[in-house]
């Protein structure tokens, strides 16, 4: 992969609101070194309910959909943001299916990747851990539903 294209990638990465956005610009140039760069087509699943992911996908072109079937839900994941964490965290199978809306590309990082990225680089681990850690928290509070999420109560001294 060229210099060029991997900047451009760490650029859609790195400026995503909703993806993993503790990592520093030192991070983001690690992972794009060390992922793999997949494609899918419109309709191919990036993420198969019942199984497992060995790993976490980063959209970088194109959009996709998150179908939880027991909710009839299908929430929309866009280039910058993270697909298949709760598999890679709790190594248990996918617990939604993530299917490319049209033709995607992303980066996936497998467990063993990450795991001596993280040996290496203690910090970028908390950064990453943090941002998953961020990104569950939004999207249950926006299946939870808006008129449910509870407002922030500043913590006592």
């Amino acid at each position: 992969m060229s210099k060029a294209s991997q900047q451009q990638d760490v650029s859609i990465l790195s400026s995503a609101k909703n993806g993993l956005v503790y990592l520093t610009p030192n991070d983001w140039a690690l992972i794009a070194d060390k992922a793999v760069r997949r494609q899918f087509k419109a309709g191919e699943a990036i993420v198969s309910k019942g199984k497992r992911t060995y790993g976490v996908y980063l959209l970088l072109k194109g959009t996709a959909l998150v179908q939880i079937p027991l909710q009839g839900t299908a929430l929309g994941i866009s280039p910058g943001e993270a697909c298949g964490e709760i598999s890679f965290l709790d190594e248990l199978p996918a617990s939604a299916n993530v299917v490319a809306k049209e033709d995607v590309e992303a980066y996936y990082l497998d467990r063993p990747t990450l795991q001596s990225m993280f040996e290496l680089f203690p910090h970028l681990g908390s950064r990453f851990y943090r941002s998953l850690a961020a990104i569950l928290s939004r999207r249950l509070r926006e299946l939870i539903g808006p008129g449910e999420t509870p407002k922030a109560t500043p913590a006592k001294p």
